[in-house]
């Protein structure tokens, strides 16, 4: 029997005419409705292909009604089509509920799926070892842009747009650099992890470790990646060279129950990754391979060859260290000694020694302290770390040596990020929530006080400060879909120029970066 065949635009309009008739019936099975309209982008199981995955957890920044906007009106600058015009309200509405449903069956991301996944397009090595642009490979800045996920390389010291490249969907957790600051490795929501050589401006190499990731760290030598999933429960070992699978470690406790990974962090002076647990009242240490000569060509090393160890747990193997209680997110102190871990809850924190495991004190932290975002800084012949606080309009400033709150700074609202540089005499915290988010406070690191409060633009939100390698000049985001970053003069607080972007959630200095310092988040 002969087949039909139609013209693609008859095609097209015959096929939405059918789903405009059928859709009705199949708002009462949304699971059918994601298979005839979703699945091809998104995959059979949600998953994720061409578009991001579609599970609950990967969904947790949407709401179901902003859900609902995006499969009615599709999103801007993405492959994301709207179906408005061949769905009815009660289909959309239906489809999103549904997707808000943990599958019947959990899906799975093991050894096979994640080696399944890796391409190398440009294995290491093969690549010319020169930049091809002239400027400091140490002073570029790579921005995130959220809003049509792309990002930018910029001249640090001309700000000048020197790349622009698509990235995968929702990335998180801020990009990672080798040592030397050729290489840049991003993770995203959907759990790829991209590795990007700066001085090609090419994707030499990806893989998928999971389906829910928090983050991912690269240890201090830049020779192994580690990576921290929500779904599967597990950490991830790569090595860094062409992303090859080394080791995928169950996250469960001594009972066996099993934890999602809040966040991986790579301790430089430790020689390991330490894991925040979110589900067992356990902080874990996973040492790596301690380097015999120098790694890098250019000398620039961000650890010291011999890292300070006082435990004898061999590299690659998990270190087991009870807590009090649940802790989600971490800060450490210069030395790496002390992990400093906010409680369940939102309503304290506590010092953990990492040497011992014991607890060392106890923190009045309430409003939820955003502890990733910390800074530190020598105060009148004392260390003293600062952190905003998520669900307070307050900056606390605590002293290291015996861990007490010696001011708390009212702010205008609660914020997200707390940057300085070692040269700025100044620390600059956002006020990410609530009616004020389009201001930035600067606070005086000599005298504990907030001196300017800047407003950038009349309601965008402000957000995200990050110093160039001097700590001359510093660039902060307006968060906005036609958004920009604002270069300003460190010491003046002037701003000089405006750089047009989509959204530009995170900046981050290569030198900074790969340099753990004064004034630098970890």
């Amino acid at each position: 029997m002969r087949s039909l065949s139609f013209p693609r635009g008859l095609a097209t309009l015959a096929g939405a005419a059918l789903l405009t008739i059928i859709a009705p019936a199949l708002a009462e099975d949304p699971e059918a409705l994601y298979r005839a309209q979703c699945a091809s982008c998104h995959g059979e199981d949600r998953l994720g292909g061409i578009g991001p995955a579609l599970l609950p957890g990967n969904l947790s920044r949407l709401t179901p009604e902003a859900a609902q906007a995006v499969i009615r009106d599709g999103r801007a600058a993405s492959q994301m089509p709207g179906f408005g015009e061949r769905l009815d309200d009660a289909a959309i509405a239906s489809l999103a509920e549904w997707l808000y449903r943990e599958p019947e069956v959990a899906p799975t991301w093991g050894r096979d799926e994640i080696l399944a996944s890796q391409a190398v397009p440009h294995p290491d090595g093969s690549l010319p070892d020169a930049p091809r642009f002239e400027a400091d490979p140490l002073n570029l800045f790579v921005v995130v842009e959220t809003g049509d996920h792309h990002a930018s390389v910029l001249d640090g010291d001309t700000f000048e747009r020197i790349h622009r490249f698509p990235t995968r969907y929702a990335l998180h957790g801020g990009p990672k650099y080798t040592p030397d600051g050729r290489y840049v490795f991003f993770g995203s929501r959907d759990g790829w992890i991209t590795k990007v050589d700066l001085y090609n401006l090419e994707v030499v190499a990806e893989v998928r470790a999971g389906i829910n990731m928090r983050n991912i760290a690269v240890s201090a030598d830049g020779r192994y990646v580690m990576a921290a999933n929500y779904l599967p429960h597990s950490l991830v070992l790569f090595d860094a060279h062409n992303l090859d699978l080394m080791k995928v470690y169950p996250v469960a406790g001594e009972g066996g129950e099993s934890s999602r990974v809040s966040a991986v962090y790579a301790a430089p002076p430790r020689g390991s990754f330490i894991a925040a647990l979110k589900d067992i009242k356990e902080v874990w240490e996973i040492p790596w391979p301690l380097p015999t000569e120098p790694v890098v060509a250019t000398g620039h090393m961000a650890t010291p060859l011999e890292p300070r160890r006082r435990h004898d747990t061999q590299s690659f193997r998990v270190r087991r260290l009870p807590v009090p209680d649940y802790l989600d997110d971490f800060f450490f102190d210069p030395a790496y000694r002390h992990v400093i871990g906010a409680s369940r809850g939102g309503q304290g924190g506590m010092v953990i020694d990492l040497d011992s495991g014991e607890k060392v004190a106890d923190l009045p932290l309430e409003g939820m302290p955003h502890l990733g975002s910390g800074i530190t800084w020598e105060h009148e012949g004392r260390r003293v770390m600062a952190t905003p606080h998520l669900t307070r309009a307050a900056v606390s400033i605590i002293d290291m040596s015996d861990w007490t709150v010696i001011k708390t700074l009212e702010t205008d609202g609660p914020g997200f990020f707390m940057r300085s540089h070692a040269n700025s005499p100044y620390a600059w915290v956002d006020v990410f929530f609530g009616p004020n988010r389009d201001r930035v406070h600067v606070i005086d690191k000599a005298s504990l006080e907030i001196v300017e409060t800047l407003i950038p633009e009349p309601g965008k939100t402000a957000a995200h400060v990050e110093f160039d390698r001097d700590g001359e000049k510093l660039l902060l985001s307006l968060w906005e879909e036609d958004g920009a970053v604002i270069v300003y003069d460190a010491v003046t607080l002037e701003e000089e120029q405006r750089i047009p972007m989509s959204r530009p959630s995170g900046k981050y200095n290569v030198w900074n970066k790969t340099r753990y310092e004064e004034g630098t988040s970890h």
